[in-house]
């Protein structure tokens, strides 16, 4: 009973206040009227227990499906649709979404209903309940079902990551959080190219809180997430936010100039008070090779930041909106259409 009257209180609370719920999507096709009929329920709750109103913006991130027709098709309510002109990526999607947004407070979740929406609807309730919050962002509570060199890979990056840092990068937090007008404003002015939003969401700052969840299993379709794509998610994450690579290369270069110095002067010595000749062809191949490849990583490592910063000086569109669809966009057409009229 308690509970059912807090929810009462925060109905009345908040009437007439929106939630935008941000949903990036790529080639979501058999995920599409499944998540159609979520939104519904979803829309639902959020208006029975908390009094808001619920605007979905969809994000096509260049599907080459027909993702974007069955979104069109089958959902309901107040809903709107961008259409990037190629795939920008999900962080840059997530971004496209945060400009067109308007709502007093933002949801960010997928199309693949891994993300759920009970533990949306327990976010919400407790971004509302505390003014002073401004994000509440899910954890995932372990990675028992992923590969021991997955796990391992995961919690090295994290550790490097918040090596030094003035804030802390959750691990295990994804882009499936509530954030308030405030936050979602300040996301905004954050104009990177190359972006890594959980580096993002910590460096923000404002006060957040965690709740751990378990990501429901793919009722459909595959995760867009390959090898290859997660390694170059994580170099962008670096090249944003750590500069402990180079720091470390540049210990450990130090560290074997060091023991070339040290095993030089052993070969003096040697040959001083021993007469013994030292072999010099493996020796110098061996020198070469370690020195050789050390200045190779190095010089990569080096372009990847290179790259990072001259995509930065080269101010082109972060992304490029091809088309807005949806009962949003003509609500918001026939509202700046309407004459204004003023006291006398």
């Amino acid at each position: 009973m308690t509970k059912v009257m807090g929810f009462k209180r925060l109905a009345v609370a908040n009437k007439a206040k929106q939630l935008d719920v941000i949903v990036p999507f790529l080639n979501e096709a058999e995920s599409a009227i499944h998540f159609a009929r979520m939104a519904v329920e979803l829309a639902d709750a959020v208006r029975e227990r908390f009094g808001l109103t619920t605007r979905f913006i969809l994000v096509d991130d260049g599907s080459t499906d027909n993702s974007v027709a069955l979104f069109e098709t089958h959902m309901n309510g107040d809903w709107k649709l961008l259409s990037l002109s190629r795939n920008f990526g999900k962080e840059t999607a997530i971004l496209a979404g945060l400009d067109h947004s308007e709502g007093d407070y933002v949801l960010l979740m997928d199309a693949d209903l891994q993300h759920t929406t009970d533990v949306a609807l327990d976010m919400i309730s407790r971004i509302l309940k505390d003014p002073e919050l401004d994000m509440v962002y899910a954890v995932r509570a372990n990675r028992e079902d992923d590969r021991l060199l997955t796990r391992w890979f995961a919690g090295t990056f994290y550790k490097i990551m918040n090596m030094g840092q003035r804030y802390e990068i959750p691990e295990n937090a994804g882009d499936f959080r509530v954030m308030t007008k405030r936050f979602a404003a300040a996301m905004r002015q954050l104009r990177d190219r190359k972006r890594f939003n959980k580096g993002l969401y910590a460096w923000t700052g404002f006060r957040q809180e965690r709740i751990e969840y378990m990501p429901a299993a793919r009722k459909a379709g595959a995760t867009k997430w390959s090898k290859r794509k997660l390694i170059a998610f994580s170099v962008e994450g670096f090249t944003s936010f750590s500069v402990v690579p180079l720091r470390i290369l540049s210990v450990f270069g130090a560290f074997v100039a060091i023991l070339g110095f040290l095993y030089g002067i052993k070969i003096i010595l040697e040959v001083l008070f021993s007469g013994v000749a030292v072999p010099g062809y493996p020796s110098l191949m061996v020198a070469v090779l370690v020195i050789g490849g050390l200045n190779l990583a190095l010089v990569g490592l080096v372009g990847e930041y290179v790259w990072a910063a001259l995509s930065e000086a080269k101010h082109r569109p972060i992304y490029i909106l091809k088309s807005v669809s949806g009962p949003a966009v003509q609500q918001t057409a026939v509202s700046q259409e309407m004459p204004r009229t003023t006291e006398a």
